[in-house]
């Protein structure tokens, strides 16, 4: 049991139940025994980089869904990512919704409170569609804001399979933006990098000062005579 109330959860984060071979369905499971349904897993990408948004992703998966290699996003390469993506949107059991807080939002809300409020859409979303949520599985820490109770479990996109699958969404939807981004601003190399803080990034970064997509507030962006 926990005495989590809507939008809320209890302080201190589950450490969740680790299977051998990957993610499982063991915490939805134990969510429909009480008759919580149904269970959205959501996850994040882009809470690091210095450029472009944050990401999230609200994924509610059919009961006894199997879809072999889906694991955690950060343990697998692009191409299987891609793979992942392709195989979950095209799922048509599968119900999902992705969002998105901006480089401009991260600046003046902080990129934790953009992070939740990016979740919070995702889960918006679900419900917008016609697909109401009655509990999140939320990869990390308890997010604030939420409408809806949640768990929060540390590794979770390595534990539950609905948090994997939307950090895959997350993941990829957020490297198709930053792709996106580096038409637009080729000179700053966002394919590569993803707008994260690597030594090329920042040598550009130094060299061309920042471009409307990079976030204020983080230290390498908000140099002296850097100007928007």
């Amino acid at each position: 049991m926990t005495n989590e109330r809507r939008g809320k959860s209890d302080k201190t984060p589950k450490k969740g139940l680790r299977k051998s071979g990957g993610p499982s369905l063991f915490h939805e499971q134990e969510l429909y025994a009480r008759g919580i349904r149904p269970v959205a897993g959501v996850d994040e990408a882009g809470r690091g980089p210095l450029a472009g948004p944050v990401v999230a992703a609200a994924v509610i998966l059919p009961e006894g869904f199997r879809l072999d290699g889906l694991d955690d996003s950060k343990k697998l390469n692009h191409a299987k990512r891609e793979e992942l993506f392709e195989a979950l949107v095209g799922n048509a059991q599968l119900r999902y919704a992705i969002a998105e807080a901006s480089s401009e939002e991260i600046g003046y809300l902080n990129i934790l409170r953009a992070t939740h409020l990016a979740m919070k859409r995702a889960l918006v979303g679900l419900k917008e569609n016609g697909h109401p949520v009655a509990h999140a599985l939320v990869d990390g820490l308890p997010a604030k804001g939420l409408p809806v109770e949640q768990t929060a479990l540390v590794g979770g996109d390595g534990l539950s399979l609905s948090i994997a699958a939307a950090s895959i969404l997350a993941k990829v939807t957020r490297d198709r933006i930053m792709e996106e981004l580096d038409r637009e601003f080729p000179q700053y190399g966002f394919a590569i990098h993803r707008g994260y803080a690597t030594a090329d990034h920042l040598a550009i970064l130094k060299k061309h000062g920042p471009c409307p997509h990079h976030r204020l507030g983080f230290a390498p962006v908000d140099q002296p005579g850097f100007d928007f």
